[in-house]
């Protein structure tokens, strides 16, 4: 091993690893959606009719999530709202 080799060594990750990294991440993320309730999407979309009766908002600007921590579920729901 020469001493240019060494210094090659440290360049950028090549494309191969940044595309494991990427699957890995898009795999995880999969993964936590299937533990998910199946009731979940639904809900989100009554929760925003109701939304919807008071405040003009468009979904996107609505996130719900489930957390499950110990023996509790905690629903977060976040909300953009409109000025």
């Amino acid at each position: 091993m020469g001493i240019f080799d060494y210094f090659r060594s440290k360049a950028e990750p090549t494309s191969a690893s940044v595309a494991k990294e990427r699957l890995q991440i898009i795999v995880a993320h999969e993964r936590g959606a299937r533990q998910g309730p199946n009731y979940l999407p639904q809900m989100q979309r009554e929760i925003i009719e109701v939304i919807r009766k008071y405040v003009a908002i468009d979904e996107k600007q609505v996130q719900i999530q489930l957390e499950n921590i110990d023996d509790c579920s905690v629903l977060e729901l976040n909300v953009t709202l409109p000025d």
